[in-house]
């Protein structure tokens, strides 16, 4: 079966030693294991360049830190404590992040995690490079294309996180031990650079044996990505010196999109990715831990089944060990009250995407669906109750993180389109997308002629940062996207008003129901819900129990972000204090911190 994260063998151990002692910087060049014999070899160097991934399953990296709060809050997801007070947890997420936040300020935290990683990827890249005969279509190809994805990886993760960051593409020697930030947009260059290099290298899905599932990079995989970046880099973002795209004329609107749009042309033509045809199918086969190479997902964080905390933070929440889980996590975050009333009511998403109950307490084992309260919600993307393997660790789950899916390819092309080529040509792949949304009695309305109505750029553009949230609420994408849109702030307190008007019913939430009527199903667990549904207001019969549905208290709306802070003067994390500290100088947090 999948899981690779926990890598074993003692070539790895001895090649990576200096990765893991005290020493770590004061490292020789020359690896313990002689790299000559290592990246000479296929097999030895698989391992190594498997070695590349293990930081991502450290407690206080991405598997515990970096994937449960990078990306919220949102104008359409938020964590579920962000009200609580003083909590650093929720600090993270709320716009008000210290450089001493106890969750993160530790010497092996998630900027650590990655630079590790980094480091790993240089070894193995400087390795294959020079002992190696890395070629497209050989093993060795397949290999340095992946160290290059991954190092890209962690590198786009640091900078979406913290802005500009010290740039290391060679391994560390005595003399670069400490070095300073880098500009962002020189790292964005080379990224897109080693990413052009590596797409020459990888297999398409399927192509070879080392492209079958999705815990391998693949082309599919690096031509996106590598488009996102693109993006990314044109857009706007907080610099030093204000909200602005870059300056760089290589990182222009125009090239970036251009770029973009050849990437995401050359997947969809490829036809070796498409879309699920069914947007529930899809997640439920990831929830399966299905991860053949070839569909929807492109690439995934790949944990260990006693790692990874994707389902113990997202899921659907379930209060005991019941019939489905025994281990009693899940909902740490959730769509806002107001994301499930903003879906067409129609859109097949919506009851995926949003989740109004939880699991309660088991009775003998077995539990049952609860509603909580209307400020409460759950990602139902994420489902202990879907796994095909019962989860029994007590903090780890070991599904995976999908870290890009086609979906967002054809957003991507939608967008470079029409900034390019104008609303006709994006609007493809918009009714690509939105087809799978909606019913075969709904296409004609609801994708067609919708789509079609889209007749200038920025009607086109603001109907693909509507559907870029009906499409990606729960997946922590959303934060970055709204970024580069220069959107986070406005969409931020868009979302507080809106929450506002749907605790007093007023404006677009006028007509939300504030009473729900429920009952069991024949299971006697499944919840059979009247009340959701906008005008849905009258009793269904004696057989249902009713529960108010209006407890949205004032502090909670606020909790979107901290009151008194302007989320585009927070838009990235600062440097932890321990890393300041410990860089003889050479580090300094910007914007205020």
């Amino acid at each position: 079966m999948k899981k690779i994260l926990i890598i074993s063998g003692i070539f790895i151990a001895l090649l990576f030693v200096s990765c893991e002692d005290g020493d770590f910087f004061d490292a020789p060049a020359q690896s313990t294991l002689d790299e000559s014999i290592i990246f000479s070899n296929a097999g030895l160097a698989e391992g190594a360049v498997d070695g590349i991934k293990e930081p991502f399953g450290q407690t206080n990296s991405y598997r515990g830190r970096f994937i449960p709060y990078y990306g919220f809050n949102t104008d359409s997801e938020w964590n579920n404590n962000s009200d609580k007070e003083n909590d650093a947890a929720a600090d993270l997420c709320i716009y008000d992040a210290t450089p001493t936040n106890t969750q993160m300020n530790t010497s092996n935290n998630a900027w650590a995690q990655m630079y590790n990683g980094i480091e790993r990827a240089n070894i193995c890249i400087r390795g294959i490079r020079t002992y190696g005969n890395p070629e497209p279509g050989n093993e060795l190809g397949q290999l340095l294309g992946e160290a290059l994805t991954l190092r890209a990886v962690y590198y786009a993760d640091l900078t979406k996180a913290w802005g500009d960051v010290p740039a290391r593409f060679e391994p560390i020697t005595s003399e670069t031990l400490y070095i300073e930030k880098s500009s962002r947009d020189t790292i964005y260059k080379r990224l897109i650079a080693d990413l052009g290099e590596a797409a020459t290298l990888v297999a398409w899905p399927n192509e070879t044996a080392a492209t079958t599932t999705v815990e391998r990079i693949n082309k599919a995989f690096v031509k996106s990505f590598r488009a996102k970046i693109a993006m990314v880099a044109s857009g706007f973002q907080q610099y030093p010196d204000g909200i602005r795209r870059s300056n760089d004329p290589d990182l222009s609107v125009d090239k970036m999109y251009k770029l973009a749009l050849d990437e995401t042309k050359a997947v969809i033509s490829s036809g070796r990715a498409s879309l699920e045809p069914s947007f529930e199918g899809f997640w439920r086969k990831y929830n399966e831990e299905n991860i053949n190479a070839g569909g929807e997902s492109l690439w995934e964080i790949p944990f260990a089944a006693g790692r990874g905390r994707v389902a113990f933070s997202f899921a659907v929440r379930h209060a005991g060990a019941d019939q489905y889980t025994a281990q009693p996590r899940g909902g740490t975050a959730g769509p806002l009250p107001t994301t499930f009333y903003d879906y067409d009511e129609s859109d097949l998403r919506r009851d995926i995407t949003c989740v109004p109950y939880r699991w309660g307490v088991p009775v003998d084992g077995i539990a049952q669906q609860e509603l909580d309260n209307m400020e409460t919600w759950y990602f139902g993307k994420y489902r202990y109750e879907w796994m095909t393997r019962r989860v029994t660790s007590t903090n780890d789950d070991g599904l995976n993180k999908i870290y890009m899916r086609y979906a967002e390819v054809l957003l991507i092309a939608a967008e470079a389109a029409n900034e390019l080529e104008g609303p006709g040509s994006a609007a493809t792949y918009l009714k690509q997308l939105r087809s799978r949304a909606f019913s075969s009695a709904d296409q004609a309305q609801k994708v067609n002629a919708y789509v079609n109505a889209l007749g200038s750029k920025d009607q086109m553009f603001n109907a693909i940062v509507k559907e870029h949230k009906y499409e990606f609420t729960g997946e922590m994408e959303r934060k970055q996207a709204l970024i580069r849109w220069n959107l986070l702030g406005k969409n931020l307190e868009e979302g507080k008003q809106k929450m506002f008007n749907l605790k007093n019913r007023t404006g677009e939430y006028a007509n939300v129901p504030t009473v729900l009527y429920y009952k069991y199903e024949a299971d006697n667990e499944t919840l059979d819900i009247y009340g959701l549904n906008r005008g849905e207001n009258n009793d269904p019969g004696a057989d249902y129990s009713q529960v108010n549905w209006n407890t949205l208290e004032d502090e909670k709306v606020n909790s979107l972000f901290k009151v008194g802070v302007n989320p585009d003067d927070r838009q990235f994390w600062p440097i932890w204090q321990t890393f300041i500290d410990g860089s003889n100088g050479k580090l300094q947090n910007d914007y205020g911190y």
